[in-house]
């Protein structure tokens, strides 16, 4: 079963919630939480705060719906930031003219998963580098024979009588 939230109309860049929100997807809920509190990004608080609120959805739905959910096997399954519309503004230029420029909006959206007592741990974003790091296995490719040429001796000259 998966729990989302999402907090619309953000007043950040996608890409720079990207930041954040790429650190935290994959890891258990209080890792996140904890990685969240020590972030010195400015949009490390609403991302804290919209990761509280799916958490509390997965509470509510638990016990509305009857679902058996462990809170402490929640992981964050997907964290994403979208696009909202761009907000058109004008900066005085020299000479009587305008700069044109826009403000971005973003939609975040965070959706946990529950990892099942079965299924194995969770990695984390350091197992996970330390993963990609290592060089995929090489396989042996035998070596060609090669056939050693001849070499031509030396041409003799016919010598003069």
């Amino acid at each position: 079963m998966d729990f989302r939230a999402e907090a619309r109309y953000i007043r950040i860049s996608p890409q720079k919630a990207r930041l954040v929100l790429n650190t935290i997807k994959g890891r258990r809920v209080e890792d996140a939480m904890t990685t969240l509190a020590f972030m010195k990004k400015g949009i490390a608080p609403t991302v804290s705060k919209l990761l509280r609120s799916a958490v509390e959805n997965a509470n509510y739905l638990s016990t509305e719906k009857g679902l058996d959910v462990e809170i402490d096997n929640l992981f964050v399954k997907d964290a994403v930031a979208n696009e909202g519309p761009r907000m058109k503004r004008i900066r005085p230029a020299p000479m009587g003219r305008a700069y044109r420029y826009q403000r971005r909006i973003a939609h975040l959206i965070i959706v946990l998963g529950e990892k099942h007592a079965k299924e194995a741990e969770v990695t984390t974003v350091a197992e996970e580098g330390a993963k990609a790091a290592k060089p995929a296995p090489r396989k042996r490719v035998p070596a060609k024979k090669t056939v050693a040429k001849k070499s031509a001796g030396k041409k003799q000259v016919a010598k003069k009588k």
